[in-house]
């Protein structure tokens, strides 16, 4: 009885479970992304134009990204209490937002309905910040790996809910609402007492690479199922019964993972030391202070006797262990003028340096683009003639997994294998997002299915190799709040991109054409009802967007070339 206490607990402690509550938490962090399906019914019910749902859209961006609170406070409170704020954000938030859409309560003005959706999409950022500072934490030396599965079951959020409700069978279109307001809040308070830090740099494992290959196959036999569903939801009529099935398979598969800490603490004999557990730098301990340009003063025992290649190479290994350490953590480094590129950084600090500011804006105008494509997306169908707008929706999130999970997994590679610097992986994403922007634009055959695939990928690897950049470069100490600023890129971005730009060049086209229609039918139209038709109501817009991911790109490559050196000393390599 005794061993069987010690084997729960050693489960209920472990780092994999923990990243395996993060993920099912993630599964519910990405609600904002459901926007394009709801946005539709709020237009019906509410009587608006595109104008006013583009700001609502807004509104939901902001919420989205707004997370200063919630990374200060993961500095100042546990992990529980931080995810329990953003429980009762999102209920309340989108709790309202049913209440008002279902007339439930009298009609509110517009900036009630943004109030609530800001407050309830707000709710995510608690969600996010949570999980990813916990799992950064505990997976130190696999920041690609674990910021993109995590991002990318976020991204996937939307596709599950929508197969969820799907099973539920209701014709009230509002409903989606309601669950959106319900289904989070009860899966983070079943997870939030799991997922915390539990000291997971102590717990490397030999088996860590196969764990991760399990999960990356559960990732991809995931996104399968659900685009077979959505073909064959496109294709054939199912049955009720058959999407219950689904929905149920659904479950199973994304609750395989727990097979890993399962194995690992009850089938598996207690851990035992393995060779990077052995290594010097885990034995630094915290407090230690480093001056690393002291580093070549350093001689030890024989060291005299090897030549000066094979001394320049050790002193090269020990510096890269040292900022490795140091952007963990592990080791404070004494520096006059502060700290540098690769050391832990606060957010003032950070926001004094260029390479953060150049990826800043190089995140407002690439996944600015990529988030105005995807709130618009519902709009977009429409105006192609495609009624079934969920199908899009749905697909669009299991490519935003997808581009997270292969991002961290690609931009890892380059890291590790090459040396190349991260923001590289940055730069090619927003070049093949400039070219589905392009082949929308140009109104070539299958124009939304190539953009829905390609903004996908793209905007879902922005938010895998984003985070992963950002701790190496200015460490893990304040992660939470230098991830939050930068996520006010896509809001910043979508403000105008979509808030302006593309939303009057729609009710521009839209006008257009209500005046052709008038003097061909002599109809007065509604105003409030005016809808665009054809590929001319976003051509434009998706122009424009393809050559600011381009201008991205170019910003991406100038971090590129700037941190070239940080890189070389984190992961001993020079290939550039």
């Amino acid at each position: 009885m005794s061993q069987l206490k010690e084997k729960f607990k050693a489960f209920i402690n472990n780092r994999w479970l923990v990243f395996v509550a993060s993920m099912w938490v993630q599964s519910c962090a990405g609600i904002g992304y459901l926007f394009g399906s709801i946005s539709p019914v709020i237009k019906s019910e509410m009587g608006y134009n595109q104008r006013q749902i583009a700001i609502l859209g807004v509104a939901k961006d902001l919420g989205d990204s707004i997370g200063f609170i919630a990374g200060s406070l993961c500095e100042i409170l546990p992990i529980w209490a931080v995810l329990s704020i953003g429980v009762v954000q999102n209920f309340v938030g989108y709790g309202l937002l049913w209440l008002i859409v279902s007339d439930k309560l009298p009609t509110l003005p517009l900036w009630v309905l943004c109030a609530s959706i800001f407050v309830g999409t707000n709710g995510e950022t608690y969600f996010n910040t949570g999980a990813l500072v916990s799992c950064v934490q505990n997976f130190p030396k696999s920041r690609g790996p674990i910021v993109g599965i995590l991002k990318g079951f976020a991204g996937l959020s939307g596709a599950i809910l929508t197969q969820l409700y799907a099973a539920i069978n209701t014709s009230n279109q509002s409903t989606l609402i309601l669950m959106i307001a319900v289904w989070p809040t009860l899966v983070v308070l079943s997870l939030m007492f799991i997922v915390r830090p539990v000291g997971g740099h102590r717990q490397v494992r030999s088996s860590d690479d196969s764990s991760f290959l399990f999960i990356y196959g559960v990732c991809i036999v995931l996104a399968a199922y659900l685009l077979v569903i959505l073909l064959l939801d496109d294709l054939v009529d199912l049955s009720q019964t058959l999407i219950t099935i689904f929905a149920v398979v659904l479950i199973i598969i994304i609750l395989l993972p727990v097979m890993i800490p399962i194995r690992l603490s009850f089938f598996l004999e207690p851990r035992l030391p393995t060779e990077e557990s052995l290594l010097p730098q885990p034995q630094i301990q915290e407090g230690t202070e480093v001056i690393l340009s002291e580093v070549e003063d350093e001689r030890s025992e024989g060291e005299e006797s090897l030549t000066a290649s094979e001394r320049h190479k050790r002193i090269a290994q020990l510096q890269a262990k040292l900022f490795q350490a140091a952007a963990e953590g592990a080791v404070r480094v004494k520096r006059k003028k502060g700290p540098r590129r690769g050391e832990n950084f606060t957010l003032l600090q950070a926001l004094v340096k260029a390479d953060f500011w150049l990826i800043f804006f190089s995140l407002v105008l690439a996944s600015g683009s990529g988030l105005t494509v995807v709130d618009n997306l519902g709009q977009m169908c429409l105006s192609l003639g495609y009624s079934e707008t969920h199908i899009f929706v749905s697909m669009i999130s299991i490519f935003n997994f997808l581009g997270r999970v292969g991002g961290g997994f690609f931009s890892e590679l380059v890291v590790r294998n090459y040396g190349y610097p991260r923001p590289v992986a940055m730069a090619f994403i927003q070049v093949f997002m400039a070219c589905g922007l392009f082949f929308y634009a140009m109104g070539w055959p299958g124009e939304i299915y190539v953009l829905t695939v390609i903004i996908g990928l793209g905007y879902g690897a922005h938010w895998a190799i984003m985070p992963a950049a950002i701790s190496e470069l200015f460490g893990l100490k304040s992660f939470g709040a230098l991830y939050n600023f930068l996520t006010l890129a896509s809001p910043a971005g979508s403000l105008i991109f979509s808030g302006v730009l593309a939303s009057g060049i729609y009710d521009y086209e839209a006008d257009k054409q209500a005046s052709l229609k008038q003097k061909a039918l002599g109809v007065l139209m509604d105003d409030d009802s005016l809808s665009c038709s054809g590929n001319i109501c976003y051509s434009i817009t998706c122009g424009i967007l393809s050559g600011l991911c381009v201008i991205a790109a170019v910003l991406s490559l100038i971090v590129v070339y700037r941190t070239k050196s940080v890189y070389t000393q984190l992961y001993g390599k020079q290939t550039i």
